[in-house]
This record gives structure tokens, C-alpha cells and sequence, in this order.
């Protein structure tokens, strides 16, 4: 039987289309796999061995039956804990929703069933997605398997995890300020957020409604194109969802050229407060990209110092009104608080979101609740949307002089596990580049680009809404020059972890 846990996903759909390997197969290898590491990455909350095998034999047998058949089926993959799953627990990482079952599916679990793709599991997060290193989920962080002593970013740590532990070839993740991108960044993963509406977010457990957004986590440019067209589309069951066709995201990822792409590098992202390693891979990646053709240009975005003081205050009101429903009257933990014989609504209310919700997100929620009290919308939440309005139109005025724009993905590398636990300000400092593709609702890509102190490092580009396909084609193309440099493809460079020698 071949070995297929580091082959990319067109690779093992390759496989699977000429025989050469059954589904069931290679779900099997990757199930062996999580029994094998998991227990030290800790990226799955829940595995589904059992119904991963099923859909893996199923799509096995309409295969030899000469069934026609989307081309990742069979290609198994893990999905973050933030979407609801038919007869799987979705707990968002968190006490609140521990061993809540779901009765349906989110669009984008039912387009990855309707595809034939053997659902692997679901991935560790923090909880409800807020954090940026996957230490706030109340099951226990999960590990870089870089190093697993250091963080795999966050909230979406899990998938990153998952794929670049070779325990998954696809993830979904989902980003609200960079929530995608920045694991990527830091576990040498690509990763994507998609145009705001592109991918449906109906029976996505909302932390933020007009910043989250589904996309893909893989290892190479190409399986996240080819995932991407799998989720992406419209939705007539979500409000925001856009009634457009999805970007030829595929074809521009196997294009690759950048010959007289216009590239703007973003002045304000990338000077203090990034690491000088950090700053001389994304230099030299820039160079890479010159000598193949690209037009540099410098490009100021003036409002983007401001964005993560504005996604600071939208956010959390968002999150804020969002978890209200959490009031163990419906649905969720409900806790009857002691020594209260018979306790009103409002004792139960509150003992049950103290037990339920863990400090980051309580820390939010009365931040976002004090920025929406009368007396004080206008002073900050007013004041923030303005501020985005501004960042939107920074974008905007961007894109009239450039095709994409780029900067690093994240100001650092992996940090030690604990580290900025007990300083939130600079937990949330790690976000300032991916931050303003959310408050403007554009697309963002992540792909790994070298080392710094032996850790990945990632680029982003962004490009304009609904051309999704411009980031394909940049990235693939840098991923390309990446891998002629370094003399092998990156996702070869990781090591293999300790526990699975």
C-alpha cells in the first residue's frame, strides 16, 4: 500500500482516480497517524474513525461502480469545532457547549459531504474563537509540531496543526481577524480567507457575524484552490452570502505567473514591532517575485495603524450580542448556583456563563457590552466603524495603483507556549497584519516562505473583493520560486515529530 500522508491532496485524488490507492486506504493512514501523534499535538477534539470509513468505503464503491465523481472525493479532511456537524459534538472549545450534537449541517460540512470527502474529525480552537494561539480553548492547547514546546496560532490552531502534522491533507478553518492565516504563518501551512460572503457561514456558530469567514487550510497553494471551489458559492440561506460565481481560484493556481503583476507592499506592515527574521524572509521573497517579472511598488495605507484598535471594539460588541444566547435557558451548560434554594432566572443566567465561558471570552464580552452602553456607542463602537470605513477605502485606493498587496502574515514566529497567556495586549498585537482584510471584508492568502530560528515564516497577499483568483496565481507562483531555492517543496522541510519516530 502506498504511503500517502505527505502527499498533497491533487496528489492523493490522483492516486485515487487511477487506482492506485482506495480511500479507505488512505483515510485509514491518516487515522493511524492521529492515534500515532495526536496525543502530544492535540489538534482533534473528536475523531470519527468510524464514519470517516464509511464515506471512505462508500465513495470506494460508486468509484468501482464507474460513478462519476467530484474530483477530492475521497480525499479526507478535519474540520475546526466551529461548524455544526449532523450526529458529531461542536463545542466551539469551549465548557458551554460540551457534548452539544447538532441536527444539522453547516452549508460548507454538507458541500464537503456532498463532494465524498471522509471527515476525519473535529479540530481544537479557542474557545469560540477568540485567541490567537489556541491556549484559550477549555479542552487544553494544542501544540506546534514544529516544536512542541511553542504555540500553532490561533483560534484555528487545530487545523493548522492537523495538516502540518500530517494528520489531515485538507482543513477547514475560519477566520475573523486572521484566524486562518496566522497558524498558517507560524506552522508553514497555506491558508486562506476568502471574499467576506464567499463561503456560506450558515451553521458557522458565530463569534463576530461581519468578520468570520470559512476557508481552507492545506499544505500547497493548489489543494486550497481546489478546496476552496469545493465550499465556495452561494447560499440562499445566508443573508451575506454573494450570489456570484466562485473565482476561477484553480485555474489561477496552476497559471503561476506573475510576470507584470503589479505587487504593493504594504509601508505600514512590516517595520517596528516585526521580527528581523520575519522582515529579511518576506524581503527576499519580495526579490524572488522582482526577478520573475513582478512590478514592486510601495504602498501606504494610512488607516491601517488604526485597525487593530477598531477590530478591538467590533469584535468584541459583536461577540458580545452574538453569546447572549447562551443563557442555559435554551441550549448549553446550565449550572444552578449554590447555597440559592430556589434561584431566579437571572442566579442561573450568570452561574451558568461563569462556568461556561473561560476568561478571554469573558473578557470580551464585557468590553464589547461597555462599548455598546448607552453613553459610549458613539464614543467607540460608532467611532470604530468609522475607522473601518476608512481602512475599506485605504483597500480601495490600493487596488487602483496595484494588482495585490503583501506583507508578512504575522509579526513573529511561533512564541513559547505561555508566554503572552497573561499579557492580552500582546496576544492580540499578533493579528495587526491579517486584521484589516477583515474589517474590509477582502480575501487574504498565507503560504510559507522559509525559516526564522529554525520556525516557518509566512507571506500574505490580499487582493480586491471577489478576485479571490489573484491570490492563487501570486502564491502559487511565489511557492514555485520558494521550493526552486530551497531545492525541495516546503511542506518537506518539517520534521518529523519525536512521538511518531
Amino acid at each position: 500500500m502506498t504511503d500517502m500522508l505527505r502527499s498533497t491532496a491533487a496528489d492523493i485524488a490522483a492516486a485515487l482516480a487511477d487506482g492506485s490507492v482506495t480511500s479507505v486506504e488512505v483515510t485509514q493512514q491518516h487515522l493511524d497517524r492521529i492515534g500515532a501523534v495526536d496525543g502530544e499535538i492535540h489538534a482533534y477534539l473528536h475523531v470519527d474513525a468510524e464514519g470517516a470509513l464509511a464515506t471512505a468505503a462508500d465513495i470506494d464503491r460508486r468509484r468501482g461502480d464507474g460513478e462519476s465523481l467530484h474530483g477530492l472525493a475521497g480525499v479526507p479532511i478535519a474540520v475546526k469545532d466551529v461548524l455544526t456537524t449532523t450526529g458529531l459534538p461542536t463545542t466551539c472549545g469551549s465548557k458551554m457547549l460540551e457534548g452539544w450534537i447538532p441536527p444539522y449541517d453547516s452549508t460548507v460540512v454538507a458541500k464537503l459531504k456532498a463532494a465524498g470527502l471522509p471527515i476525519l474529525g473535529k479540530t481544537n480552537m479557542d474557545e469560540f474563537a477568540m485567541g490567537s494561539s489556541t491556549e484559550h480553548s477549555a479542552y487544553g492547547p494544542t501544540r506546534n509540531p514544529w516544536d512542541t514546546n511553542r504555540i500553532p496560532g490561533g483560534s484555528g490552531g487545530g487545523s493548522a496543526a492537523a495538516v502540518a502534522a500530517f494528520e489531515a491533507p485538507l482543513a477547514i478553518g475560519t477566520d475573523t481577524g486572521g484566524s486562518i492565516r496566522q497558524p498558517g504563518a507560524v506552522t508553514g501551512t497555506v491558508g486562506v480567507k476568502p471574499t467576506y460572503g464567499g463561503v456560506s457561514r450558515y451553521g458557522l456558530v458565530a463569534m463576530a457575524s461581519s468578520l468570520d469567514q470559512a476557508g481552507p487550510v492545506t499544505r500547497t497553494v493548489l489543494d486550497a484552490a481546489l478546496l476552496h471551489e469545493v465550499i465556495g458559492g452561494h447560499d440562499p440561506r445566508d443573508s451575506t452570502s454573494l450570489n456570484v460565481p466562485v473565482p476561477p481560484v484553480v485555474a489561477a493556481a496552476r497559471r503561476a505567473d506573475v510576470a507584470g503583476l503589479r505587487i504593493g507592499v504594504i509601508s505600514e506592515l512590516g517595520g517596528e514591532g516585526f521580527q528581523p527574521g520575519v522582515r529579511q524572509r518576506f524581503e527576499e521573497s519580495i526579490e524572488l517575485l522582482a526577478k520573475a517579472g513582478a512590478e514592486i511598488v510601495e504602498v501606504s495605507c494610512p488607516s491601517f495603524v488604526h485597525a487593530l484598535a477598531a477590530y478591538y471594539l467590533v469584535m468584541p460588541s459583536e461577540v458580545s450580542s452574538n453569546l447572549a444566547k447562551f443563557d442555559a435557558m435554551r441550549y448549553g451548560l446550565r449550572v444552578m448556583p449554590e447555597g440559592i434554594a430556589d434561584p431566579s432566572a437571572e442566579q442561573v443566567m450568570a452561574a451558568s456563563r461563569d462556568a461556561g465561558f473561560g476568561d478571554e471570552v469573558k473578557r470580551r464580552i464585557i468590553l464589547g457590552t461597555y462599548a455598546l452602553s448607552s453613553g459610549y456607542y458613539d464614543a467607540y463602537y460608532g467611532s470604530a466603524q468609522k475607522v473601518r470605513t476608512l481602512i475599506a477605502r485605504d483597500f480601495e485606493a490600493a487596488f487602483e495603483q496595484v494588482d495585490v498587496l503583501a506583507s508578512p502574515t504575522s509579526p513573529a514566529v511561533a512564541w513559547p507556549l505561555g508566554e503572552k497567556l497573561d499579557d492580552p495586549l500582546a496576544m492580540y498585537a499578533q493579528d495587526i497584519a491579517t486584521i484589516p482584510a477583515n474589517l474590509a471584508g477582502v480575501p487574504g492568502i498565507s503560504l510559507p516562505i522559509g525559516l526564522s530560528e529554525g520556525l516557518p515564516v509566512g507571506m500574505q497577499f490580499l487582493a480586491p473583493a471577489m478576485a479571490d483568483d489573484r491570490l492563487y496565481n501570486a502564491a502559487a507562483a511565489l511557492e514555485r520560486f520558494v521550493a526552486e531555492r530551497d531545492g525541495r517543496p516546503f511542506a518537506a522541510q518539517a520534521p518529523e515529530l519525536e512521538v511518531a519516530r
